[in-house]
């Protein structure tokens, strides 16, 4: 009998392709099938060679970026030297997700996906149905296209890779496995406590996996008072991290739950925020969380990990489904993650922003009975944040500044919505203690002239301008001239950012 295997790889930046393959993943798992789902540059690709089924799930973001997580993959794949009958053994679908509302994005959407697609079939790769791409703007969203895709995609697996005698699909009313298992330990137990900043290696850059713990020197309202938005001047030390960045490079921070939000989960779920625990992988293959100490407590989970702010997606209802025992909660989880239940669904959350917490306290009897093995499988991690980095390291040695716009609007619920990032920086005043904050740099889109005789009209809006500050400071600073700014501003007394470092610079 042929091997039932089947791979899911994704390519993700804001978590939709990612909560997409896991859908997939879960779906194969009732079908039998040995599944493993990973995002795509953290799979050797020199091993698809050995697959038989592969499934690629990628989203573009922004205005047509492949996500972060894909851009190792699609460099291998398109090498020049890469034989053309590589990929014969393997059968393998390509979807794609976008948004049309961004039309850069929606071209990319028409191009990567396709692109992966045909140069799987240049490698003589099978596939077992066109491409398909979802539209983040269609009133169903992208699962208007997704459903009926994946439909007929399991349809065409199961007549190459049957179920084994004996066995029919599992019931969608049969709950899941999680992936982990959650174990308690006693308070004398002899595990050392976990952190959520490890100490990087020596000379190590700082990444994702190793944030380096930033020190806040200042944070600045560079609004008036009166003035609607909050705009801060934040500064970060980074002495000793090893960062190295140019104008036009990006910091990410990764942000945290705020205490009062932490307690009301803890409080709803019944939880002992105290509490220590080991996670355990239930599939043999699986890693563990890689941003999760271990042992780690419940209070530095649902402060560090879990995205309680978030908007849950269909994939949360249908799994909080499974541990309702009030029938009219049950069935009104049931409607949102049903196909017919989207419209519902978007009227619900997506509309007026309601976040996950806020979910869980229209469903208490669900929410206490939520078993906390399930909690990594029902709620996301906290995803970082990219800032444009207002500074140049010439002109402000071991100091990273980012302009912050606090992020604060009115929905139809009563509660003003917040964003996550910029609420939790605006609130760290280091005249008030000593406050980190997790980071790491990436090299930006925006690149300037090298050649210092070359002049640069620079365009930037608002904080817009964060980037074209820290390009300024660096070219002022090796005695460039011909820089021209255009800089915007609703009222030049309410919200005309550094004002007086611009009028120090005209000439």
């Amino acid at each position: 009998m042929v091997e039932r295997k089947l791979l899911v790889l994704f390519g993700s930046q804001t978590g939709t392709a990612q909560d997409t393959a896991e859908r997939i993943g879960r779906e194969a798992k009732r079908r039998h099938f040995q599944c493993r789902v990973e995002a795509l540059d953290s799979y050797d690709v020199a091993n698809l060679i050995n697959e038989l089924l592969v499934i690629f799930v990628c989203a573009t973001t922004g205005q047509g970026d492949p996500p972060d997580n894909m851009k190792m993959f699609w460099r291998f794949l398109f090498r020049k030297n890469l034989p053309p009958g590589s990929l014969c053994q393997l059968d393998y679908a390509v979807l794609g997700l976008g948004d049309s509302s961004y039309p850069k994005n929606w071209a990319s959407a028409h191009f990567f996906p396709p692109s992966l697609f045909k140069q799987m079939l240049c490698c003589r790769g099978n596939p077992l149905l066109p491409v398909a791409l979802g539209d983040d703007q269609h009133d169903l969203g992208p699962d208007a296209v997704v459903d009926p895709w994946l439909l007929a995609l399991w349809d065409k697996i199961l007549a190459l890779y049957p179920l084994p005698p004996g066995l029919e699909i599992i019931s969608p009313d049969v709950r899941p496995p999680p992936k982990y298992t959650l174990h308690y330990l006693a308070e004398d137990s002899p595990y050392p406590n976990g952190g959520l900043l490890q100490p990087i290696a020596p000379r190590a850059v700082p990444s994702e996996l190793h944030p380096f713990a930033a020190r806040v020197v200042s944070n600045q309202r560079v609004t008036a008072e009166s003035h609607f938005q909050d705009v801060r001047l934040i500064e970060f030390d980074v002495t000793g991290s090893g960062v190295m960045f140019s104008a036009g490079d990006v910091v990410m921070i990764q942000p945290q739950n705020c205490p009062e939000d932490v307690q009301q989960f803890c409080q709803l779920l019944r939880l002992d925020p105290d509490r220590r625990f080991v996670l355990k992988p239930t599939e043999p293959d699986a890693s563990l969380p890689a941003l999760l100490p271990q042992p780690c407590t419940i209070r530095h989970l649902v402060t560090h990990y879990l995205d309680i702010s978030c908007v849950p997606r269909r994939s949360f209802f249908e799994l909080l489904s499974y541990f309702s025992t009030n029938e009219l909660e049950r069935e009104k989880l049931q409607e949102f993650s049903s196909a017919q239940g989207q419209e519902e669904l978007y009227s619900y959350c997506n509309r007026p922003r309601r976040t996950t917490l806020e979910t869980l306290w229209d469903f208490p009897h669900t929410t206490c009975a939520i078993p906390p093995e399930y909690l990594l499988d029902l709620i996301p991690r906290i995803r970082p944040r990219a800032f444009s980095i207002a500074s140049s390291m010439l002109a402000h040695p071991d100091r990273i500044q980012i302009l912050v716009a606090v992020v604060r609007y009115k929905t139809q619920l009563s509660k003003p919505r917040r964003g996550l990032c910029s609420t939790w920086l605006a609130s760290l005043n280091p005249e008030q203690g000593d406050f980190r904050v997790p980071l790491w740099v990436k090299k930006g889109g925006m690149k300037f002239p090298a050649d210092p005789d070359t002049p640069v009209i620079m365009i930037g809006p608002g904080t817009g301008v964060a980037p074209f500050r820290a390009a300024i400071q660096e070219r002022v600073a090796q005695g460039r001239r011909g820089n021209c700014l255009f800089f915007g501003c609703r009222q030049k007394s309410k919200d005309f950012y550094c004002q007086a470092e611009w009028a120090e610079l005209v000439t």
